[in-house]
């Protein structure tokens, strides 16, 4: 990526001239080096002294070796004097580009060893999303196994589930996921009376190689907990624009796990512990309402269970989950809901009443807002 050329960013390598002083240069104007754009590697080179550099046509970029042998890329619109001992290279935007270089001892070029471009390009591309489902099954269900050629994600949002792949058994509780690779063969099942609510998502994906995701169940890091409820959000307002998005959040999604996968306990970032302990406070609150759905709930009541104030609480959830807690156990009672009427255990009423709505009606009403039908159409359509 390119960045922007200043006096903190140079402090390392040397200074940057201010622009009012330009035609201050110690150095005449005669002639001037021309970069060219065809070469796909480019000139290193290491000053021996102090050694100025000044664009003086096309846009030039200058790219500087730091202390970890990372090159940093600045766009070159004023002068700079470079330190002695520094590595940089010299490449353009588009086009070609003219840059008059200066000191008493020319700097020694080292061969081309540099990748030209400097921009920022996507390594990990999804090219398509074959299927994404939220699955809503019965307890003690059995999916009796499959392979395809397209990657899977599976993440629990409720309950529990045995992801079996490869003869390796995986129980995936809330919060958990998966990733099956190409034509790795899989099943899931259910232990006998639990009903698990799950996402799976099929895709393509190029520019990354997944293996560092395969055999192995993650926690979901709160980033990517929340890129699946946007999601889902997204598939349930679906219009124009929700396919990309879509696609661009998997995207990110994948980036962040790969990053989880490989990054090195000693790299956590310094408030990793604040972070871990408040995904944790949302993730027992999240466990709480699904072991208590039926009973009658309060934010007030879930905060005190957590050990938070309901303000907190509150802060928390709209961090995180972009959602208030009320909304939260408002939306899992008609998930909940959902599942009793498949089981046809009970009529509307009494599953208004057992999720503690206050009547029939008020439950029919937030069941046709969230689902966009009525229960009884609903009804309709299981059985």
């Amino acid at each position: 990526m390119i960045q922007n050329l200043n006096q903190i960013a140079l402090k390392n390598f040397g200074v940057v001239h201010p622009e009012r002083v330009q035609s201050s240069e110690p150095y005449p104007k005669e002639s001037a080096l021309v970069i060219h754009p065809a070469s796909s590697r480019l000139m290193v080179y290491q000053t021996v002294e102090s050694t100025w550099i000044s664009s003086v046509g096309g846009m030039a970029v200058l790219s500087i070796c730091d202390q970890e042998n990372h090159y940093l890329h600045y766009y070159l619109d004023k002068t700079v004097q470079l330190n002695g001992d520094v590595r940089f290279a010299l490449s353009t935007f588009q086009g070609e580009a003219s840059v008059q270089i200066f000191s008493h001892i020319p700097p020694v070029p080292l061969g081309t060893g540099l990748d030209r471009d400097s921009q920022l390009t996507p390594k990990v591309r999804i090219d398509r999303i074959f299927t994404f489902f939220y699955q809503e099954k019965e307890q003690g269900f059995l999916f009796p196994g499959e392979s395809h050629p397209m990657p899977e994600l599976t993440y629990v949002d409720q309950g529990e589930l045995h992801s079996v792949v490869d003869g390796q058994d995986l129980l995936l509780r809330q919060g958990d996921l998966v990733i099956y690779g190409p034509n790795q063969w899989h099943m899931q099942y259910a232990d006998i009376g639990i009903a698990p609510r799950f996402v799976t998502i099929s895709f393509d994906v190029a520019g990354v190689e997944l293996t560092p995701l395969l055999d192995r169940k993650f926690t979901a890091p709160q980033q990517v907990a929340n890129l699946l409820q946007s999601m889902l959000r997204e598939q349930e307002h679906f219009d124009s624009f929700s396919s990309d998005i879509i696609v661009s959040q998997l995207s990110l999604l994948i980036l962040y796990l790969l990053r989880e996968s490989v990054q090195p306990t000693g790299s956590k970032v310094k408030n990793a512990n604040v972070v871990q302990n408040e995904n944790e406070i949302i993730r027992q609150a999240q466990q709480y309402v699904a072991s208590h759905i039926r009973e009658k709930l309060s934010v007030p009541m879930v905060a005190a269970q957590v050990g938070v104030s309901p303000s907190y609480l509150t802060v928390l959830f709209h961090k995180n989950l972009q959602l208030s807690p009320g909304e939260y156990i408002r939306r899992i009672k008609l998930q909940e809901s959902k599942q009793m009427i498949r089981e046809n255990n009970l009529n509307f009423t009494q599953i208004a009443a057992a999720l503690q709505y206050s009547t029939v009606h008020h439950f029919s009403r937030q069941f046709k807002e969230k689902f966009g039908i009525t229960p009884t159409e609903y009804a309709k359509s299981v059985r």
